[in-house]
């Protein structure tokens, strides 16, 4: 059996090369462009003026949710509101306390810092943040033994902007320190939609808004995905529609790559087919459906179960993973029957 290339796949939440340069024109600046999100949003325009008028710093931020959501994105347009500096790191970029004093101690007055998973940061480095997001101070020990000395920095009051994909895996002490907790959400793909056509207006692409909707309802509610999606449409329209992105085109363009209505790769769909084809719609074992498509549990656990799950195409039971009815009507195959278990083929 070929080999997935989850890695790089265009409809990978998580990114890939490209998708995420430090000057990514596709980013919003402001919560004016930033389509989407709409309780998320209100609320946090509240605690943002809120502390500008109270000239105070503002209180400590936890964005969760899935990949792709403009959970960094919404960091950057905090600092830029609140017009003060941001810095970026990510958990497992701090492996030790010291570097994460060092970040701590060049922040100014007011600085945003956007922690990236910080579901993954460590235990000894989580200890030194505990003082640092409540007292605004760290506590130093240098040297050993005799010549063991102890000192207290007091640090600028600053705002921590945590991002998780896991917020079940942050520890009950750090997440409760923080003041404000915004679930993204999954986009529509009518939000997607004005997404895809800001994305191609500041790209000088011309987009039919058919051709903008059609791009959003395959892009599995991801803003990522969309952004992904309407560069390699573009391809296709250059060589096909006069550069112009229409319904047709769209339609086109991701059938050839291999993407579906809903959103569905040939990787997706291949998963599934060895479901059926292997196990009779299941119950199998994660361990087993690994080793009959070639993959790594854990890809498949982190990758492809997730939004498989959340369309209703996929179930997981005590027993193992089982296909549902609205996955075989989309693959085209027969509900199993009752007596022999077995799923025919259209």
């Amino acid at each position: 059996m070929d080999d997935f290339d989850f890695e790089n796949r265009i409809v990978a939440p998580t990114e890939i090369m490209g998708d995420n340069d430090s000057d990514n024109p596709l980013r919003p600046k402001t919560l004016d462009d930033y389509i989407g999100q709409k309780k998320a949003k209100q609320n946090l325009a509240v605690f943002i003026e809120a502390a500008k008028q109270r000239n105070e710093s503002l209180d400590h931020v936890l964005l969760y949710g899935p990949p792709g959501l403009g959970k960094t994105t919404l960091s950057g347009i905090i600092a830029n509101e609140l017009r003060v500096n941001l810095r970026i790191t990510s958990g497992p970029a701090i492996e030790k306390p010291g570097d994460l004093a060092a970040i701590l101690t060049n922040l100014n007055e007011g600085d945003v810092l956007f922690i990236d998973e910080i579901h993954r940061i460590s235990r000894a480095v989580e200890e030194i943040l505990y003082p640092a997001m409540e007292d605004f101070a760290i506590d130093i020990v240098t040297g050993k033994g005799q010549m063991a000395a102890s000192y207290h920095l007091p640090l600028p009051h600053f705002t921590l902007v945590g991002a998780t994909t896991r917020a079940g895996q942050l520890t009950a002490p750090l997440r409760d320190r923080f003041g404000v907790s915004l679930r993204l959400e999954l986009y529509t793909p009518e939000e997607l939609a004005r997404i895809v056509t800001r994305s191609a207006s500041i790209l000088n692409i011309e987009i039919e808004p058919d051709g903008a909707l059609e791009i959003a309802s395959r892009s599995r509610g991801t803003p990522r995905i969309a952004n992904r999606m309407l560069k390699r449409v573009r391809d296709f329209a250059q060589v096909m529609s006069d550069g112009v992105i229409t319904l047709q085109t769209a339609q086109i363009a991701l059938e050839r790559l291999e993407i579906d209505e809903l959103g569905l790769d040939a990787n997706d769909r291949r998963m599934l087919s060895a479901i059926v084809k292997f196990y009779r719609g299941g119950p199998v074992g994660l361990e087993t459906l690994a080793a009959a498509i070639g993959e790594e549990a854990v890809t498949i656990e982190d990758v492809i179960e997730p939004y498989l799950m959340q369309i209703g195409f996929l179930n997981r039971t005590p027993r193992g993973r089982c296909i549902t009815k609205a996955a075989c009507l989309h693959m085209g195959f027969d509900m199993p029957d009752a007596q022999d278990g077995q799923i025919k083929f259209e």
